[in-house]
């Protein structure tokens, strides 16, 4: 296993040494031990997700606020999509900024997003499952968003936007201006 830490402070491209022969492959997508020598973040995951979506499905950005705040391990267990991270760590040198890597079942690789930070995808292949730990539980007053397409953070989500699916809720999330932290 390789961490090598992102241009923002704290989160981490997580690659899994990957074992293959004629039957296939073998690699350990999490091992607590091994992530604490690579990154030095003491974490306790205690909820997984998962979620199917298809081509142009863009979910986000969303984050829990408060003591309901999340830090997330995610990966893509079939299909492909681009991830995005925003920091809204107030303190942070890189608040405000953010964060795209593509996930994908061929590469493997995995981003570790720490508590501070707004998280989304969209979907870039014909259909996607992807999944993700959580270190805290969902709390659903305690969830926030920011809009997808806000021209302050000038994501490029790397599709056009008619072939965007975006819940109602994810369409009216404020802007980064107006979130709540």
């Amino acid at each position: 296993m390789k961490a090598e830490e992102t241009k923002l402070k704290g989160c981490y491209i997580i690659e899994p040494t990957i074992f293959e022969d004629e039957r296939g492959y073998f690699f350990e997508n999490f091992n607590q031990r091994k992530f604490y020598e690579l990154t030095g973040e003491k974490i306790n995951f205690v909820q997984n997700n998962q979620s199917f979506s298809k081509k142009g499905v863009l979910r986000g950005l969303h984050y829990q606020r408060g003591e309901f705040a999340q830090a997330k391990l995610v990966q893509v267990l079939r299909g492909r999509v681009l991830d995005i991270i925003v920091d809204i760590r107030k303190e942070s040198e890189t608040f405000g900024e953010h964060f795209a890597i593509e996930l994908s079942s061929e590469n493997k690789k995995q981003l570790f997003i720490p508590r501070g930070f707004a998280h989304g995808f969209i979907v870039l292949s014909n259909k996607a499952e992807f999944f993700y730990k959580c270190d805290n539980f969902y709390n659903k007053e305690s969830e926030r968003g920011i809009k997808f397409n806000d021209s302050d953070l000038n994501i490029d989500w790397k599709l056009d936007e008619s072939e965007y699916i975006i819940s109602d809720k994810d369409l009216n999330l404020p802007t980064f201006k107006c979130m709540e932290i």
